[in-house]
């Protein structure tokens, strides 16, 4: 029962953060107006707004106007409830399934609206931030300080590298990997480990098409590569640490 509420919440939070997506880097209200086509502006009946089956029933066309719908919806509808589903589904202690559906429900939002505008609002981390302690504070109280030294640790560790390539990140990177540390502790190493080899080996696929001189001007945005790296450190991230812990040192 938990998996299936886990599905469907993903499903309807993900046809929420199809709004949040397009309209908060125009700041535009997220409430008003209604959903409505972006073509024709007709506004979307109840029965044409469901998750997924409404995009599969119209074929990805607007009822009034024939105009196109991306598939990005359905995409992000999908994506975000395969995120809430294997985090009810792998993880098991209260305090990880609390903390890593904080933390995929805002990576969604978070990097498709820095893979687009490049901007990762504060709107969105500092209450995800907040949720997070609150969420630390009632499953585990005593893992509050290491919650919060993840947390303050990883944002100090990434801001040296933004202010050395400030042309690589930002403070918006710097912020966001603060919420990682904080939803998951130790494993935010792996996180960020994990982001910067995709980084690197985006970079090195772009400059190989592109050439080198045209690679490096070719601004990519990193919290998209946070994002990865954090869900790969959010299934992953604990036995790896444990392994480095009592293997490597």
């Amino acid at each position: 029962m938990g998996i299936l509420l886990a599905a469907v919440a993903g499903l309807l939070l993900g046809s929420f953060f199809n709004v949040v997506i397009w309209r908060l880097p125009r700041h535009e209200s997220l409430v008003t107006p209604g959903s409505h086509c972006p073509h024709c502006s007709e506004p979307v009946a109840p029965y044409d707004n469901v998750p997924v089956l409404s995009w599969i029933v119209l074929r990805g066309r607007c009822r009034h106007c024939g105009g196109g719908i991306s598939v990005r919806y359905p995409a992000v509808e999908l994506g975000t409830a395969a995120l809430t589903t294997a985090v009810a589904l792998f993880l098991h202690s209260s305090q990880r399934i609390a903390l890593g559906e904080i933390l995929v429900l805002t990576l969604v939002p978070v990097a498709l609206i820095d893979l687009e505008h490049r901007i990762i609002p504060n709107v969105i981390l500092a209450p995800a931030a907040v949720a997070a302690l609150i969420a630390g504070a009632l499953t585990r109280p005593a893992g509050l300080p290491e919650q919060a030294l993840a947390g303050v640790g990883a944002a100090l560790f990434l801001l040296l590298f933004a202010l050395a390539y400030p042309r690589g990140m930002g403070m918006g990177d710097v912020k966001l990997v603060g919420l990682l540390g904080l939803c998951l502790g130790r494993s935010v190493a792996v996180a960020i480990l994990a982001a910067l080899i995709l980084g690197v080996g985006v970079g090195v696929g772009v400059m190989a098409r592109v050439g080198v001189t045209e690679g490096r001007k070719t601004a990519v945005p990193f919290g998209p590569f946070l994002a990865a790296g954090a869900v790969i450190a959010l299934f992953a991230g604990p036995p790896v640490v444990h392994w480095y812990l009592h293997s490597v040192l």
